[in-house]
């Protein structure tokens, strides 16, 4: 299923941008409004193409909601020359605003290719990866040289045939499908990224240092937004119709590279409802997904410096992509990053395999010195989809008391299994449930507390201690920093204002709970 705030989301605000949300049900085609005829059906987008006057803008959303149509396509100058919000908010019906420089033709074809995606009936991806190296082809024809064709990260997502021409970087490059990070990095000091992001005037570089060649880079855009760019190694110079041939093939580009992205960012999308539904309620038919198991929910940490949530998630998913996860099983819920990873036993190879238990626990080896707010606390041992609710209920139990102080990453190399630290939870559970503030239910504490408050004793603290080194005057002593002898006077002082039954197994279980929750509600 993928709604429309799927559609837009993956294609960017580069060409679309919601207006008015409208019911957010399944969108599953997208039609043309013909004159004098019904707009569409439930489920579907209608394009208003040719639509330019607010009158028949008007009349088309009351044909399309009466048609109970999903929502409508018009371009941005009739939405805002024609109030067609307040009637799209009035109908119900969801309005989108295409962007100016969009055909409608690529819209058409966009927008059909993300819906097939959703429906899993798309089998365009892999025609569009072959594009990208056919256009790869043509510019290297054009320029007679090697080409690259890149994303905005540096990723390399198609080269030409042509090898005659090369030096190292190229061939880095190719192989590692990423521009290797030296070479980033010298582009990056002589402001070429820079000049991409900013501008869709072409860059010529100079040689620069082991060999690297000269390079002519096109910039890809789509409504002012960079997207990528075409790398040609330019040993000789290159005619000025040849450059405007070369971003002519940048243009056809542009429309590839928003469907590459779209497909990219619905597919993520996809994968964290999926998620979501395992994670919440263990459904089978969504875990058919997931790599095989066991598994672990885990909960991840926040770095330093890092508040929001969403911020959060993108640092960790770049740390996970970075160390070999293409596609890390990471989702928002409840205020809180999750990250399902697998558990296998029996995964005794040198490199563990990312996504796994042994994996992240390396990830957190090599960070953990560095930042201590760098975290992971686990939930037990998932076998099957119905258990992953409980193992996440875990995970979420330790991040609580990880936040509340409670429970220290330090000396766990910051990875927390929750049978690492089962007594913890143990008491912790125990002390919850003495719900305190429902009162003490009798017993000594009552009194003990309010003579400390009204005479500035430390009963409560002298109890604790006591508890704590069971009855030995010298441990207890030390703890609270007094001579044993004022300790045992304590104790008797203790005793004439609440006498208790210290010797009882029992009672002082019950006391410890109850003063280790008063502890937290403080």
């Amino acid at each position: 299923m993928i709604t429309l705030t799927d559609l837009v989301t993956s294609l960017g605000a580069g060409l679309l941008r919601l207006v008015v949300a409208g019911p957010g049900a399944e969108i599953r085609d997208v039609v043309l409004a013909e004159p004098g005829e019904g707009a569409g059906q439930p489920g579907d987008l209608v394009l208003g193409v040719g639509v330019t006057h607010p009158h028949a803008a008007a009349e088309l959303a009351e044909r399309a909601a009466a048609a109970g149509a999903e929502g409508l396509v018009l371009k941005a100058a009739v939405i805002r020359t024609s109030g067609i919000g307040d009637i799209a908010e009035r109908l119900g019906l969801a309005l989108v605003e295409l962007q100016p420089h969009v055909s409608w033709t690529g819209a058409v074809w966009l927008l059909r290719s993300v819906i097939d995606r959703g429906a899993g009936t798309d089998a365009d991806a892999a025609g569009v990866r072959g594009t990208l190296f056919a256009l790869a082809d043509a510019a290297a024809d054009i320029v007679e040289a090697p080409v690259t064709v890149e994303d905005a990260h540096s990723r390399v997502l198609a080269y030409s045939a042509r090898q005659e021409i090369t030096d190292s970087a190229r061939v880095s490059t190719i192989v590692g499908r990423r521009v290797p990070a030296e070479v980033t990095a010298h582009f990056r000091a002589r402001g070429v990224y820079r000049r991409l992001a900013g501008s869709s005037e072409p860059v010529l570089t100079p040689p620069g240092p082991d060999g690297l060649l000269p390079r002519l880079i096109i910039p890809v855009r789509a409504g002012g937004e960079w997207l990528g760019s075409i790398w040609a190694v330019a040993e000789k110079p290159v005619p000025p119709e040849r450059i405007r041939e070369l971003e002519g093939v940048g243009s056809a580009l542009a429309l590839h590279l928003l469907h590459l992205r779209a497909d990219a960012g619905l597919g993520r999308r996809m994968l964290e409802g999926r998620l979501s539904a395992v994670l919440r309620h263990g459904e089978r038919e969504a875990a058919s997904a997931l790599p095989p198991g066991p598994w672990r929910v885990t909960v991840l940490g926040a770095p330093d410096g890092v508040r929001d949530l969403s911020a959060h998630a993108l640092v960790w998913e770049s740390v996970a992509r970075r160390a070999g996860w293409e596609q890390p099983l990471t989702v928002e819920l409840d205020g809180l990053l999750h990250c399902l990873v697998s558990d296998v036993g029996n995964d005794s190879a040198t490199t563990p395999r990312p996504g796994s238990v042994r994996w992240l626990r390396n990830i957190l080896g090599e960070s953990s010195p560095h930042d201590r707010s760098s975290y992971a606390v686990m939930g037990g041992l998932a076998h099957a989809p119905e258990e992953i609710p409980r193992s996440r209920g875990e995970a979420a139990e330790l991040s609580r008391l990880v936040t509340a102080g409670r429970l220290p990453t330090a000396a766990s190399g910051g990875l927390i299994r929750v049978e690492d630290v089962w007594d913890a939870v143990v008491v912790e559970r125990a002390q919850a449930a003495t719900r305190i503030e429902a009162g003490l239910l009798g017993g000594p504490l009552a009194a003990l507390s309010a003579h400390d408050r009204e005479h500035g004793t430390a009963h409560l603290a002298t109890l604790t201690a006591w508890l704590d080194f069971h009855g030995d005057p010298r441990g207890a002593a030390h703890a609270l920093r007094i001579h044993p002898n004022t300790l045992r006077y304590r104790m008797r002082r203790l005793g004439e204002v609440a006498p208790v039954d210290l010797s009882s197994p029992r009672v002082r279980l019950a006391l410890r709970l109850q003063l280790g929750a008063m502890g937290a509600a403080r």
